[in-house]
């Protein structure tokens, strides 16, 4: 639990009125007593953390990446990061009018009125015009902004739900934040009073949720999707979920879902979000939406998204009892912005003294980069039919996004072609989650080597063929069931040859563990 103290104690005070003082001599009892700093001595919250996406898989993987600089007898050419939803790590192309607004706000001499006519030869005019009401409103994006994030920014975020949802929406609840997974981790210290406080997560689940929650020393209480009905939501397995862990003693406060789903891909069909909401009321939970993919939708006629804030809202006055949060992030859709760190955080139906508190923890931080800032305006205000730049982002989206249907559909095709596995469509996000039904054999040799066995099957893909993916016991799965979670992120081009590799390989390794 974050606590902030703000009075001055009287030794402190007499402290700073003697500078000396602040030079305390080490004992020398203690002098070659070895480090104060170990593993041991650390906070274990920190210590038991683990963060599947960035752990042993990756740094493998980056261990091979620089040994490709010298040895070229690997069996592969390059590594390939499918560990993390990274698109532009993997060759996307940024969209060119963002890029040309953020270098404007970044050098502001090229604004000059004696550089105009030479700028109008390299920016469109609308580029200019942006780049020029930001500054207005920023002064300098090496100044700290509003800590809560720009207003002028904030303002247009709210003007961006409201066209989202057909509902009104209050900047001075929404918060721009490092991605949306500084808004995530600061819900969760805030939802937690002490490590009897629960939060509900699904799985499988991004492993952003059970880090925070081990960091907070909270308590997970997790619900499994239904991979057999596409990673469906059960309502009765979220009453059977918090009944159970209620009856230990646990205070649940908090559910969390993920939709677009990661790492499952799936969409939640409005009727499910209805019963979602309505399980929320009548438990007493806080709903916290992760929406992040939410242009990631691949099946938008059967599958459209809706937010959470959208059905809220649409089911009347019954409901403005339920409490909401809800993220977005630059980092996904066809943006794919993640190194800028920009994102939001809406509160919807959130007591004002929370929101005072909120705010509290926003200071301490200063406030968001601004070029994460500078980014969620782009994303949520973007050039509309007229603009000059219209045409070209236009046809650059949607390059970006059919590209991604037809990789993820192609993915899809290779993994359900493999022997003893299977895979659901992704209906939306950037990632697949097929399940592998490994051999006895191989499941004995992941034993001796001491790992799980879908982490055994994963590193010898990473090793075979310079493919990074991560085990699903990173993420959560049912008992005696392995997994693992790959992107579909890999550049189109080269995207029969990713497949190939991952099928000669995994021909391979079940021939040599065959029962």
């Amino acid at each position: 639990m974050l606590r902030t103290f703000c009075r001055v104690s009287p030794a402190l005070k007499a402290a700073q009125r003697q500078p000396s003082l602040y030079l305390v001599a080490r004992p020398a009892s203690t002098v070659g007593k070895g480090k104060v700093l170990t593993t041991a001595t650390m906070n274990p919250q920190i210590r038991n953390a683990e963060y599947a996406v960035r752990g042993a898989l990756p740094i493998r993987a980056e261990a091979l990446n620089k040994q490709l600089q010298t040895d070229k007898q690997l069996g592969f050419d390059r590594v390939v990061f499918c560990n993390i939803g990274n698109p532009q790590q993997l060759a996307q192309k940024p969209i060119t009018y963002f890029r040309q607004v953020a270098s404007l706000c970044d050098n502001p001499d090229l604004l000059k009125p004696e550089n105009r006519e030479t700028l109008l030869k390299l920016y469109p005019q609308d580029a200019i015009d942006r780049a020029e009401l930001l500054l207005k409103h920023l002064g300098s994006v090496g100044a700290y902004s509003h800590s809560q994030g720009l207003p002028h920014i904030r303002e247009n975020v709210a003007k961006f739900l409201e066209r989202r949802d057909g509902f009104s929406a209050n900047p001075e609840h929404i918060y721009l934040t490092q991605g949306a997974s500084a808004g995530v981790q600061t819900v969760l210290q805030m939802l937690t009073e002490n490590e009897k406080s629960g939060i509900m997560i699904p799985i499988p689940q991004y492993p952003l949720y059970s880090a925070t929650l081990s960091l907070v020393n909270a308590t997970p209480v997790p619900y499994y999707l239904k991979e057999e009905q596409n990673w469906g939501l059960s309502v009765e397995d979220l009453k059977k979920s918090v009944d159970g862990s209620r009856a230990k003693g646990v205070d649940v406060r908090a559910l969390v879902i993920i939709n677009p789903g990661n790492p499952t891909g799936q969409c939640l069909s409005e009727e499910n979000m209805r019963e979602i909401i309505d399980f929320c009321q009548k438990e007493n939970v806080v709903l916290l939406a992760d929406e992040v993919y939410q242009t990631n939708v691949y099946m938008p006629k059967e599958r459209p998204f809706h937010s959470f804030k959208k059905v809220l809202r649409s089911m009347g006055d019954k409901y403005n009892d339920v409490e909401l949060f809800s993220f977005h992030s630059t980092s996904k859709g066809m943006i794919g912005e993640c190194g800028r760190r920009g994102g939001y955080l809406e509160c919807v139906n959130i007591d004002e003294k929370v929101l005072e508190q909120l705010y509290k923890i926003a200071s301490i931080s200063l406030c968001p980069n601004v070029h994460g800032q500078i980014m969620t305006d782009l994303m949520t205000n973007p050039p509309v039919e007229g603009d000059a730049s219209f045409e070209n982002y236009n046809k650059e989206v949607n390059g970006i996004y059919e590209s991604l249907r037809r990789r993820a559909t192609k993915l899809s095709t290779c993994f359900n072609g493999l022997e003893n596995v299977t895979c659901n469509d992704a209906e939306g996000a950037m990632y697949l989650f097929p399940r592998v039904r490994l051999p006895k054999k191989a499941i004995d040799a992941a034993k001796i080597a001491n790992v799980s066995p879908d982490a055994f099957y994963a590193l010898q893909l990473l090793e075979a063929t310079g493919v990074c993916v991560i085990p699903g016991s990173g993420f959560g799965q049912e008992p005696y069931t392995w997994h693992f979670r790959s992107t579909f992120l890999p550049e189109e081009h080269l995207f029969d040859d990713f497949c190939s590799n991952i099928e000669k390989f995994h021909s391979g390794f079940m021939e040599k563990y065959r029962d």
